[in-house]
C-alpha cells in the first residue's frame, strides 16, 4: 500500500510543479495509550503510531523560494492550483493562521537553529484524521522536518527532528504543546508503544501486540473536532506551571506520588490547582504502572488503569466532553476492558480496550448510543501499533 501512495503523492507532485520528487516521505498520526498532559510537565508518556499518516513529496530549491500544497485543502484554497508560495527568509512566527503554518514552521525552526534551508517544493496528502485527537499536526511537521534532513544531509536524529518541530508549533504556529506528538511520529516502532520520559526524552520500545493476545484497542473519533491554540488547553498549562510554581519544583513531575497529599495541602484552597497537579502525578503513576503491567506480560489489566485516566481527565482536568463520556460508558456497560479519551481533550477520541469477541457489538452499541443522543455519527477503527516517520521513495 505504501508504495502505491507514494506513487500518487509523487505523480501530483508532478503536475504541480512540472519535474518529479527527490523522494517521498511518511510520518503517522498517534494514539496516546496513557500519559496525557504529563508531557509538558516534564512527565511520562506511552503513545504508539498509527497506520493513518501524513505524506509528502519533496523537492530543494536554490532560490529561497517554498512553494507547498496540500492535497487535504481545496485547489482553490491559495494562489494557482491552490499552491502557496513563501520566501524563506520572510518566515516569522504567527504571522499564518492556515493549515501552511505547519510545514513553514517547520523551515524557519530548522533555519533558526542555523541549518541553511534554501528553500522546497512540498506536496502533502494526510489519512490521519484532522481535529480527532491523533496528532495530525505533528505528523505534518515530522514528514516535512524528516524529508528536509535527509535532502539538505542535516544529519538530525528523531528526537532532534521531534525537538525543532515542536518549537514550530509552541513559537511559530502559537500552540503550547509538549513534545509527546512530535517524538511519537517520529520515533514509534511497529508492534510497539513507546515509553517516554519527556524531561530527557530517554525511551523504550514496549512490546505491545494485543492481537497475539485475543484484544483490539480501538479508537472512536467523536467528530467533536477542538483547537488547542485557542484557550483552554493554554489555561489548563498554565494552570499546572501555577502549581509547581507554589510547590518550589522545576515541574510536577517532580511531585512523587507518596508524596501527592501532602503536596495538596500546601496548595491550599486553590481548588482548580489542586485538580490540576492531582491528575499529573496521578497520571505519571498510571504510566509506569501500564508499562510494568506490560513487561510482565499482565495486558487485559491495563485496561482499569485506562480508565482511572478517563475518570482523572473527565474530574480533575476538566478536558472530556459529552461525546466522549458516552463513548467511554457505553463501552465500559457492554463489558469493555477499559476506555478513556485520548489526546489534548474537548473533543477528538477515545480509545476501547476490547476481547476481540466483542468488538462487532461494542461498535455497534457506541454508534446506537450517539444514535439516540442526536450526536454526529462516530468514526470507529482499530488502533495498531505502526512505523514511525521513514522515507517511503
Amino acid at each position: 500500500m505504501s508504495e502505491a501512495v507514494a506513487q500518487a503523492v509523487a505523480e501530483r507532485f508532478t503536475r504541480l510543479y512540472g519535474a518529479g520528487p527527490e523522494g517521498v516521505w511518511a510520518a503517522p498520526g498517534r494514539v496516546n495509550l496513557i500519559g496525557e498532559h504529563t508531557d509538558y510537565n516534564d512527565g511520562f508518556v506511552m503513545p504508539f503510531a498509527l497506520p493513518h499518516t501524513a505524506v509528502a513529496a519533496v523537492s530543494r530549491r536554490t532560490d529561497g523560494l517554498l512553494r507547498l500544497h496540500s492535497a487535504n485543502i481545496g485547489d482553490d484554497a491559495a494562489g494557482a492550483g491552490g499552491v502557496t508560495e513563501l520566501r524563506v527568509a520572510d518566515l516569522a512566527p504567527e504571522t499564518d493562521r492556515g493549515w501552511t503554518a505547519y510545514p513553514a514552521g517547520v523551515v524557519w525552526a530548522l533555519r533558526e537553529a542555523g541549518h541553511e534551508i534554501t528553500g522546497a517544493d512540498i506536496h502533502l496528502a494526510s489519512t490521519v484524521p484532522a481535529g480527532a485527537g491523533l496528532s495530525s499536526s505533528a505528523a505534518l511537521e515530522v514528514v516535512v522536518a524528516l524529508a528536509l534532513n535527509d535532502l539538505y544531509g542535516l544529519g538530525l536524529r528523531g528526537w532532534q527532528l521531534a525537538r525543532l518541530c515542536q518549537r514550530a508549533e509552541n513559537v511559530y504556529v502559537g500552540a503550547p504543546v509538549g513534545i509527546m506528538d512530535q517524538t511519537a511520529a517520529a520515533c514509534c516502532e511497529a508492534g510497539h508503544a513507546l515509553f517516554l520520559d519527556t524531561r530527557d526524552l530517554s525511551q523504550r520500545q514496549i512490546p505491545f501486540d494485543l492481537a497475539a493476545e485475543g484484544m483490539r484497542l480501538l479508537v472512536v473519533d467523536t467528530q467533536v473536532k477542538h483547537a488547542h491554540s485557542e484557550g483552554e488547553y493554554g489555561k489548563r498549562r498554565a494552570g499546572c506551571e501555577k502549581g509547581a510554581a507554589l510547590l518550589g519544583v522545576d515541574a510536577l513531575r517532580d511531585v512523587p506520588y507518596d508524596g501527592l497529599e501532602a503536596a495538596l495541602e500546601r496548595l491550599g484552597d486553590d481548588e482548580e490547582v489542586r485538580r490540576l497537579v492531582r491528575h499529573v502525578v496521578t497520571e505519571d503513576e498510571r504510566v509506569e504502572r501500564v508499562v510494568s503491567l506490560l513487561e510482565s506480560g499482565r495486558t487485559r489489566e491495563i485496561g482499569p488503569v485506562l480508565t482511572e485516566g478517563h475518570v482523572s481527565l473527565r474530574d480533575d482536568f476538566r478536558i472530556s466532553c459529552p461525546e466522549l463520556d458516552l463513548v467511554v460508558d457505553t463501552a465500559l456497560a457492554e463489558g469493555a476492558l477499559g476506555a478513556r479519551m485520548t489526546g489534548g481533550g474537548f473533543g477528538g477520541s477515545a480509545i476501547v480496550l476490547a476481547r476481540a469477541a466483542d468488538v462487532e457489538t461494542l461498535t455497534k452499541a457506541v454508534q446506537e448510543a450517539f444514535a439516540r443522543a442526536g450526536f454526529t455519527a462516530p468514526r470507529v477503527f482499530e488502533a495498531v501499533p505502526s512505523a514511525g516517520a521513514r522515507r517511503l521513495v
